[in-house]
């Protein structure tokens, strides 16, 4: 069972220290706004082909465990 730990990472010197998946700049607040807005896995998948199942069911449980950070960090890119 793939686990947060070895798909989620935070450097900072990779989007302002913001949970990854992996070690890419997908921001895992990136994608659970999208979620937010209703996109399925499905059409997550199809628009950023660098990720698997197993990324986003990772970046689902961070993202459930780390909710003040998610609505933080959402809020911060919408003022932007």
């Amino acid at each position: 069972m793939t686990t947060t730990a070895n798909r989620i990472t935070k450097r900072l010197d990779r989007c302002g220290g913001s949970a990854c998946i992996r070690d890419t700049r997908i921001a895992v607040w990136g994608i659970e706004q999208w979620r937010r807005l209703g996109k399925s896995d499905a059409w997550l998948l199809d628009n950023f082909p660098g990720l698997s199942i197993e990324d986003l069911l990772a970046a689902w449980e961070y993202a459930g465990s780390h909710p003040d950070e998610m609505d933080e960090a959402i809020r911060r890119n919408a003022e932007a």
